[in-house]
């Protein structure tokens, strides 16, 4: 059986297009059982959404959790062509899935509004879906620092494709979703500023801030939300550095994925990086501020 692919001009379009799928998937995934098992119990996300779906650790994780039972996902991005070729694929892998995807404005408040309450407001299969309920936000983008030093624009871009954006996407899914989790990309770069990719730490640390902010607003509530910190990881946006110590970007993925399944408020992946950037941390800055790293 072939899995049911299609994409929507909305994310109400593309989201109840998977009705259109096998009628085993869409009932399997919208049982009150399967949704009310998950609770804390680190049980598979019967629903995916994936924000900046078609990274490399988006990607990956997004097969992790189709692999892992989870029926349908709604794959959001900005290339239509990248969007359909991964949707291709996953329907290849995971014939009973049922996998849509949508092209929208990342950055844009009124499109993030938008969208979020297509796939998650009052009536939607996402909000039925309830604690069976994942979306992971994982877009963003990294130059040199020495570009983002050089120009304005280039650094003001940094920030807000890959901090005020996913931060704003976090928001709206804390203020519409009631149920399920919610995980945001940070990076172990947010964890402390450092010469060599401040900029892009800074955007991260933004990320960290907006998710310990909801953590704390939501802490009585039956929704989660997850910050990941990846170390650095082989992948398309890591091309241009020195690729030694790199991480696979598949071990990556089954750590977040485990860490986001078990509702973790931060995940290190690898866990090497928490201690790691423990130590980084708690350097003093007159000590610190000699080191060239």
């Amino acid at each position: 059986m072939a899995a049911a692919v299609s994409k929507g001009s909305s994310a109400g379009s593309a989201w109840s297009a998977r009705s259109a799928g096998s009628s085993g998937s869409a009932g399997a995934r919208g049982s009150a059982g399967s949704a009310g098992s998950r609770g804390n119990s680190g049980a598979w996300p019967t629903d995916v959404v994936v924000v900046g779906a078609t990274s490399a650790i988006a990607e990956q994780c997004t097969r992790l959790w189709l692999e892992g039972g989870a029926s349908t996902a709604l794959l959001i991005g900005r290339s239509s062509e990248k969007l359909d070729a991964m949707a291709t694929d996953l329907g290849v892998r995971f014939p009973s899935a049922v996998v849509t995807t949508l092209v929208a404005d990342l950055v844009t408040p009124s499109s993030i509004s938008s969208v979020v309450a297509g796939f998650a407001g009052p009536g939607t299969p996402g909000a039925a879906a309830g604690a069976g309920l994942t979306v992971l936000v994982a877009h963003g983008s990294m130059t040199e620092q020495e570009e983002s030093q050089a120009s304005l624009a280039a650094a003001a871009s940094v920030l807000e494709v890959t901090g005020v954006s996913p931060s704003l996407w976090i928001e709206a899914c804390a203020d519409t979703m009631t149920a399920g989790t919610i995980a945001v990309l940070g990076s172990v770069a947010g964890d402390r500023g450092r010469r060599k990719n401040y900029i892009y730490g800074a955007a991260k640390a933004l990320i960290e801030a907006m998710t310990e902010g909801l953590q704390h607003r939501l802490a009585a509530s039956p929704l989660r939300v997850v910050l990941v910190k990846p170390g650095p990881t082989a992948t398309p946006m890591t091309a241009s550095l020195p690729q030694k110590g790199l991480a696979d970007v598949s071990a990556v993925a089954g750590e977040i994925v485990a860490g986001v399944n078990a509702g973790a408020a931060v995940v290190y992946a690898p866990k090497k990086w928490m201690l790691i950037m423990g130590v980084v941390r708690n350097i003093p800055s007159p000590v610190f501020n000699r080191l060239n790293f």
